[in-house]
């Protein structure tokens, strides 16, 4: 075992139990992290670093992306702190825009976990796996003496491991909506009350429009406070110059608007801003431009092609990939795909008339025209998983719906485990890949998808049950299938039947959207990237 590989093998020790509320024991009350900061000696690190601090329920991974990416442009050593990461636990730690070295972070790790794990008891228990890892940004962070920390809240605000900073700079909230509703309350009023839990005394603090029942509640935490809560509107597209923002889809232009506002403020607070350097209104200072223009985020609106397939077939199979687990993500991202797999699809018609053109000047025959340069047919597929935490009833319809609105139908679902082991970090790490793993979430998924595909049809939605001829013809394999989808006991299995469809089907390119879960996308990134 690699000594990277111990490290994360010890960092996964600290995985609890799944229920993420449990508040069984005394390692779940949040004072605990402030005597974490003594015994670490970062109390008074935290207390000089300069902190962006970001919370919300869409958006803030994506709004710390692009205030670190600016920040960065404006010739500022960064760090930035984000969750949850795809491939490489390291990706949550960036230094100038790039993930820790390995060398610096088992350096920091090792240093932070024996200090831990010598003064630690039976009161005051080891920090549990998020904790650790907030904990280890700040050290990292302030061991390399950055000039601004951006740090994104993990999971609701108020008791949030990254809440000990006890005076940011600024604080943003990006987009609120329904998630971790069994942590973060029932009510978009009571998850903005646990998001608000991060505004500070005479700290600004930014928002973007939200609905009014989080809004009101918003606009009350910060009137106790006595601070303003400003909004910030959506950037407008020629601010740019022309160019395009880093991340692609139309919510970033609400992102970046938060962003741009974040930066602002951090800079007049920080002594850095001349008055005159930036009116939002009109145009943006080109170090602005560069940071929103070059941010790039993985898993969040991301086109990859699948690198491991033949040369013959290059180009394909590509995969859609785009981490929404909410239902108003799931619209979000429903619009993304239509409208990219529509722009590429009338780039590749586009280029296949150009080849035509180009290879028939003369009045050849309508055949010989052809040869080559035949325009490829496209499939559609979804290629999906979510928590069992999360209802496929309020995820699929947002999807499907907002595709169908767009004429994007799915030819076929594929519904698969995530490959992430929950009480493991690290690529190193697998679970079993045959087909005895327990695969009951994912036929419940299945029968909701089913039914929704049914009723869209004009049928009468039924509890759908895999059909049986199907079943018996791919049962060694322990595939699932229905009419419209199918149930994979492996990711890899998925990956597989797909490459192998595209060989079956030269003429035809298939794209396809994953979605619903970041584990699930970080696991195709791993099986599809070289």
């Amino acid at each position: 075992m690699s000594p990277y590989e111990e490290a994360m093998d010890a960092l996964s020790s600290l995985i609890t139990a799944r229920i993420r509320a449990d508040r069984s024991n005394k390692g779940d009350q949040f004072d605990v992290m402030f005597d974490y900061l003594k015994i670490l000696d970062l109390e008074e690190p935290i207390s000089q670093m300069k902190v962006i601090h970001v919370a919300g329920t869409k958006g803030k991974g994506s709004t710390c992306t692009f205030t670190e990416s600016i920040l960065r442009n404006c010739g500022f050593h960064t760090g930035l702190f984000t969750s949850p990461h795809l491939i490489d636990v390291r990706e949550r730690f960036r230094l100038d825009g790039v993930e820790v070295c390995e060398e610096k972070f088992l350096a920091y790790f090792w240093w932070c976990w024996d200090r831990l794990k010598e003064k630690t008891n039976e009161d005051i228990p080891m920090p549990t796996y998020f904790r650790f890892l907030a904990l280890l940004a700040f050290k990292i962070f302030a061991a390399e003496q950055v000039d601004v920390a951006v740090v994104e809240v993990g999971l609701g605000g108020k008791y949030d491991a990254t809440n000990v900073v006890q005076k940011p700079v600024v604080c943003g909230i990006s987009s609120l909506g329904y998630d971790h509703m069994e942590i973060l309350g029932h009510t978009l009023g009571a998850i903005a009350g646990e998001k608000a839990g991060i505004l500070k005394k005479e700290v600004p603090a930014f928002t973007v429009p939200q609905p009014s029942e989080a809004m009101t509640v918003l606009e009350e935490r910060a009137s106790e406070l006595n601070i303003h809560l400003q909004v910030a509107h959506p950037m407008d597209l020629s601010m740019l110059n022309g160019l395009q923002l880093g991340l692609d889809g139309e919510h970033q232009y609400i992102n970046a608007g938060l962003a741009i506002a974040l930066c602002n403020s951090w800079l007049q607070r920080t002594g850095h801003l001349d008055t005159t350097y930036l009116d939002q209104n009109k145009c943006l200072p080109e170090q602005f431009v560069r940071g929103l223009t070059t941010a790039s985020l993985q898993g969040r609106a991301e086109i990859v092609h699948d690198q491991f397939i033949s040369n013959k077939s290059l180009g394909q199979l590509v995969f859609y990939l785009d981490g929404a687990h909410s239902p108003e993500s799931m619209e979000i991202c429903g619009r993304w795909f239509s409208l990219a797999i529509e722009e590429e699809n009338q780039q590749r018609n586009s280029l296949n008339h150009h080849k035509q053109e180009i290879s028939s000047p003369s009045h050849d025959s309508p055949r010989k025209q052809h040869t080559g340069t035949s325009i490829k047919s496209s499939k559609q597929i979804l290629l999906f998983n979510c928590m069992s935490v999360r209802d496929p009833h309020l995820l699929l319809p947002r999807l499907i719906n907002t595709c169908a609105s767009h004429g994007v139908h799915f030819q076929n679902a594929l519904f698969v485990p995530n490959i992430s082991v929950y009480n493991k970090v690290g690529s190193h790490t697998s679970p079993p890949t045959d087909s005895r793993v327990d695969l009951s979430w994912q036929l419940t998924i299945q029968r909701v998808y089913e039914n929704l595909i049914q009723f869209a049809k004009g049928g009468d939605a039924k509890n759908t049950e895999p059909n049986s001829e199907e079943f018996k013809e791919e049962n060694d394999k322990g595939i699932r299938s229905c009419e419209n989808s199918m149930v994979f006991p492996s990711l890899p299995l998925a990956i597989k039947w797909l490459r192998d469809s595209v060989q079956q089907n030269q003429s035809v390119r298939f794209q396809v959207l994953v979605t619903g879960s970041l584990h699930l996308v970080g696991d195709v990134l791993r099986l599809v990237k070289k």
